[in-house]
């Protein structure tokens, strides 16, 4: 079982479960912090931030002029990747109309906001892929974490408005079994996948403001839960048996958005997710949603600390160093700019700059 100690203080469950918002994020406190030395020194190594300056330089230079990114036929001008490739530049510590991608953050912003329909559903028709539900998620995840830092005062009462009618919308469609589908349906079913989205921009907007009721996230958590194996990994939906890597990374930050970092079910997901290292025989035996996984998989790492992460982090920092393309992305069957953003989110993880992701 991997170990869980040298864990740091946590974000409270009370941030997400207490009945009423907090006060809104003021502009000053939410700006990134500065990186801790503890957690960056020897960790992100020189050829490491050259990987992650060329990375985010490609996404720069292909921002399409509406603001978003994505390509080819499926996934051009996606909401979900033009939200990724915002958090990229946010992890780097580059805010709206701040820091060299300044410019690039605001244009994400602005398509986002203009993405949105009344009803609050952050959706860029005709432009909709497979499961737009994820890109509802990942947009109102970016934006809670923009909340506070824009300081176009036009933009801002957008923003917030956006924002809350995006989680109005979230917290509308939760199914019965407590997850959330591909369409804002409040389907039958529900899969972890789709599911740890929206419960991770609840969290994230919960801590800029925005209520959540309790109830949502008892019963997110309660579904999350039962898409756990006795082998500690977690399955796809409750109806299926396999333990799946990436859904297991899934199914850990979506207990850790619930408040919960510690116990047997985190125990056990950890101790399964040890066995898909970023060694290159993992590489080769897990390629489909390798990205998608190892994003998840970092922040559960980065939660649990001590030699979870020191031992996590290296492998796939040093395959991802070693995989990154001559002009500075990297591939994926998606498209290039989501497993650009996809790769930077990976590697920047020790810059602790996201909320959403800090300890």
């Amino acid at each position: 079982m991997i170990p869980l100690a040298g864990r740091l203080g946590r974000l409270s469950v009370v941030l997400l479960v207490l009945a009423g918002p907090p006060a809104v994020v003021s502009k000053a406190s939410a700006q990134p912090k500065l990186r801790p030395a503890v957690l960056t020194r020897g960790v992100v190594t020189p050829e490491a931030d050259r990987a992650i300056n060329s990375g985010l330089a490609f996404l720069a230079a292909r921002q399409h002029s509406d603001g978003s990114f994505g390509t080819g036929k499926q996934f051009s001008h996606n909401v979900a990747v033009t939200s990724l490739s915002g958090l990229a530049f946010l992890a780097g510590g580059h805010t709206p109309g701040r820091g060299r991608y300044g410019g690039q953050v605001s244009r994400t912003i602005d398509m986002l906001i203009e993405s949105a329909r009344p009803s609050g559903y952050i959706v860029n028709e005709p432009y909709v892929s497979h499961g737009p539900m994820y890109g509802h998620g990942f947009a109102t995840l970016f934006l809670a974490e923009v909340h506070g830092m824009e300081t176009r005062p036009r933009v801002q009462a957008r923003l917030r408005d956006v924002l809350s009618r995006s989680v109005a919308l979230i917290i509308r469609y939760q199914n019965e079994e407590g997850g959330w589908r591909y369409e804002p349906r409040g389907a039958e079913y529900a899969d972890l996948s789709v599911t740890v989205c929206q419960v991770m921009a609840l969290r994230a907007a919960r801590n800029a403001g925005i209520g959540v009721p309790r109830e949502t996230i008892e019963k997110c958590t309660g579904f999350v839960r039962r898409c756990q194996n006795p082998d500690g990994g977690f399955r796809y939906m409750p109806a299926r048996r396999e333990s799946l890597f990436p859904v297991t990374a899934a199914g850990l930050v979506a207990l850790s958005s619930a408040g919960i970092y510690d116990g047997p079910d985190v125990e056990g997901g950890l101790a399964f997710l040890s066995r898909f290292a970023a060694t290159a025989e993992n590489a080769n035996r897990t390629p489909d949603h390798f990205l998608y996984g190892h994003y998840y998989a970092v922040q559960a790492a980065f939660q649990a600390g001590g030699e979870t992460w020191s031992s996590w982090y290296p492998l796939i920092r040093d395959h991802l160093v070693g995989t990154q393309q001559p002009g500075g992305a990297w591939r994926d069957r998606t498209c290039n700019h989501y497993g650009t953003a996809m790769a930077l989110l990976i590697l920047q993880a020790p810059n602790n700059y996201l909320p959403i992701f800090q300890r």
